[in-house]
């Protein structure tokens, strides 16, 4: 059983011990320092308001409830928005003048899972800085409830993916009609959590016959909700089955999105991303960024638009904070998460697949078609365990120095871009062992790589 206190929020699995899991009290502890860090940020605003959602997973109800009263215990008013998604409440906070909110979700992770996801007034999770400031206030115990009179209101707000909905509709970019006369007809898999509401609530408004495989939002993961190719082997199926033309996987909070052919076979998740940024350059010309270990066929898509590419360091906070440096018209992570900044500063699944049926529309060609016309890299996710007594940064500095005469980069471990490849070495926080991410133009060429990296690490490290 696990607990993970973060600059993003905190994470742990129901039940167990205090400290060591995420218990009532430690969801109590953490809503209050968020709440005393509120207060601080906003000093002489007497009528704080905080926007509160939840995924559909079976321990939320109880999560948000003991983050809800604990703000009212605190003076702050709080707008529950129920059953929700990630990327409605970081639109909420800023439609509703709210100065932050609250996500209770553990992404997708399986449901013995849960945690707070935090926000600022502007809907976007906090930075480094913001978030090591909460986790001192945790730390400290210093909270000072307020008195009897002085206590915040409690409201709910319902249909607030409908809203969400309608914000998605009114993008410049998002061309209902020409989805309406294409007559898609959809498989979702939403492992019956708030994707089951909001995909085929979406998909009716675009005219989309929509097939629902787990849209039931009671919690009851029927398969590892992580939205990758070995956990949608039954989607897959049903795509083939129904003659579908696609089909949409979502993970639990709805800010991940996967794509399945036709045929059963996958989009892949990285290349979510690039189809959606290839319609979105191909009207707009502008700059593009992901997280360095997101695919290069974003960066070859932009190029062909004749747009500029940067890549961030690992993490959403990071890739939103490039994106505004670089004037990004869109960005996010190869993970399947979409960020469009003329909707929000969050990863979307809603404008993705709003953005993803518009291109496949107007391109009048099939799914597989589309996912054909990139070019395709293949990735291998392996890592090495260390002894604790080794120094890791040591290491990755060995490793950038070997690969000098290459392009390095050092913002989040160690990067080295070759010319048809690369490897990105990244440290882990809470255990002694090197993640190592490696891109090629073919499966075997980019497990080699992997191989041959593996093996250079362990000559350095004397293993």
């Amino acid at each position: 059983m696990t607990l993970i206190k973060s600059i993003s929020g905190i994470r742990g699995t129901i039940g167990g011990k205090i400290n060591d899991n995420l218990t009532p009290l430690d969801a109590v502890k953490f809503a209050s320092a968020y709440g005393v860090w509120l207060k601080e940020r906003n000093k002489n605003n007497d009528n704080l308001s905080v926007i509160i959602g939840r995924d559909a997973r079976i321990s939320g109800k109880m999560i948000s409830s003991l983050v809800s009263n604990t703000l009212v215990g605190l003076g702050i008013n709080v707008i529950d928005l129920g059953l929700s998604t990630t990327p409605t409440v970081e639109i909420a906070v800023p439609i509703e003048n709210a100065n932050g909110g609250i996500i209770i979700t553990a992404s997708h992770n399986p449901k013995q899972w849960n945690a707070l996801k935090l926000l600022n007034e502007k809907g976007e999770f906090l930075n480094g800085v913001e978030g090591n400031k909460i986790l001192e206030i945790a730390d400290s115990d210093n909270f000072d409830y307020a008195l009897v009179d002085d206590l915040g209101v409690y409201k709910k707000k319902k249909n607030y993916i409908n809203k969400h909905i309608d914000e998605v509709l009114k993008l410049d970019l998002i061309d209902v009609e020409v989805i309406k006369n294409a007559n898609f007809k959809v498989v979702v898999d939403a492992v019956n959590s708030t994707g089951g509401i909001a995909i085929p609530n979406l998909l009716d408004k675009l005219g989309v016959e929509c097939v629902k495989l787990y849209c039931d939002p009671n919690g009851n993961f029927p398969h590892n909700p992580e939205p990758l190719a070995e956990n949608l082997s039954e989607i897959s199926k049903v795509v083939v089955e129904e003659n579908a033309h696609l089909g949409i996987v979502v993970d639990p909070d709805v800010d991940r999105l996967a794509i399945v052919n036709e045929d059963g076979s996958m989009f892949g998740e990285e290349y979510t991303l690039v189809a959606c940024a290839d319609y979105v350059l191909s009207q707009t010309v502008g700059n593009t960024v992901s997280n360095l270990s997101s695919s290069r066929a974003l960066r070859d898509v932009t190029i062909k638009h004749g747009g500029t590419y940067q890549a961030s360091a690992v993490g959403e906070v990071n890739v939103v904070e490039l994106m505004k440096k670089n004037n990004a018209i869109i960005g996010g992570e190869g993970n399947g998460g979409i960020i469009y900044p003329a909707s929000h500063y969050g990863r979307d699944s809603l404008v993705g697949v709003a953005l993803f049926l518009t291109h496949l529309a107007k391109t009048k060609i099939s799914c597989k078609e589309l996912r054909d016309s990139y070019p395709s890299y293949f990735m291998s996710k392996n890592k090495i365990q260390l002894t604790p007594d080794l120094d890791v940064d040591l290491i990755l500095n060995k490793m950038a120095d070997k690969y000098k005469k290459e392009e390095i980069s050092t913002i989040d471990g160690v990067k080295i871009d070759f010319k048809s490849e690369w490897v990105h070495l990244r440290k882990s926080n809470t255990e002694p062992i090197i993640r190592i991410y490696t891109e090629s133009t073919t499966q075997s060429n980019a497990d080699e790589l992997a191989e041959k990296i593996i093996k250079e690490i362990a000559r350095i490290a004397n293993l």
